[in-house]
């Protein structure tokens, strides 16, 4: 799915470091699921894919039941879910996020030059890809309320910190000690952010391009994948 700050281009290179803790026991939990770009990579029976948004969550439970999103929608269908969101949730993110401009919620509606429709290539996406989230338990909620077994293998890919917000205020250092706290509690902790503060380690790291405006602008930046220092050698690939 089309999201802002999705993995879905490094998901390959994330994934053995996300697996090397999974036991077949224990859960692997993703607090910022969003687009799901990376939790539908990881094979394995006992995921949990929570957001803070409650549209987004109960998008990927309607699609789970077998909901096709539509294959067109209209400049105005839009300005009218943006100022009625609450009126179908399911297809407000729909709307909001795969026909808005670079996956940005409600950023403006998505056109360009070659008349491409991004509702029915949205569609699309997401029917294959809800394939590949059977057995994924959603659920709504802030990733301080969530309760999480010990022994769990957590990816966190919260809002990076100094870039553009994606919907609400997000306090950093908040976030940070929680993820210290869930390593105290036995958890595989693995954040991905561009800097984190200095007993987190960064154990891997990718250049990648960002675009920034609807001009297809684009910026470098350096992707990194951290992990608590506590765990390093648990936590990074042999």
């Amino acid at each position: 799915m089309q999201y802002m700050g999705s993995k879905n281009r490094i998901s390959k290179e994330l994934k053995p470091f996300l697996e090397r803790n999974l036991n077949g026991e224990n859960w692997y939990i993703e607090p910022f699921v969003g687009g799901a770009n990376m939790i539908d990579k990881i094979n394995y029976d006992k995921r949990i894919g929570a957001d803070f948004n409650e549209y987004l969550i109960e998008m990927w439970k309607a699609l789970q039941g077998g909901w096709i999103p539509p294959s067109e929608i209209t400049k105005e269908d839009y300005d009218y879910c943006k100022n009625n969101k609450d009126k179908d949730k399911k297809l407000s993110s729909f709307i909001g996020f795969l026909c808005s401009f670079g996956g940005k919620w409600f950023g403006g509606y998505a056109k360009n030059s070659k008349g491409d429709n991004y509702a029915e290539r949205g569609s699309r996406i997401l029917t294959k890809q809800v394939s590949s989230l059977e057995g994924v338990i959603f659920k709504n909620g802030s990733y301080s309320e969530m309760e999480i077994p010990s022994n769990s293998v957590i990816y966190c890919d919260p809002p990076y910190e100094g870039t553009t917000k994606y919907k609400d205020d997000f306090n950093h250092n908040e976030f940070w000690e929680w993820c210290r706290q869930k390593v105290n509690e036995s958890n595989f902790v693995y954040v991905s952010e561009y800097n984190a503060p200095n007993d987190f380690i960064c154990i891997w790291q990718k250049e990648v391009k960002t675009v920034l405006n609807k001009n297809d602008q684009t910026s470098k930046r350096v992707e990194k994948l951290f992990v608590h220092e506590s765990q390093l050698e648990q936590c990074k690939l042999n």
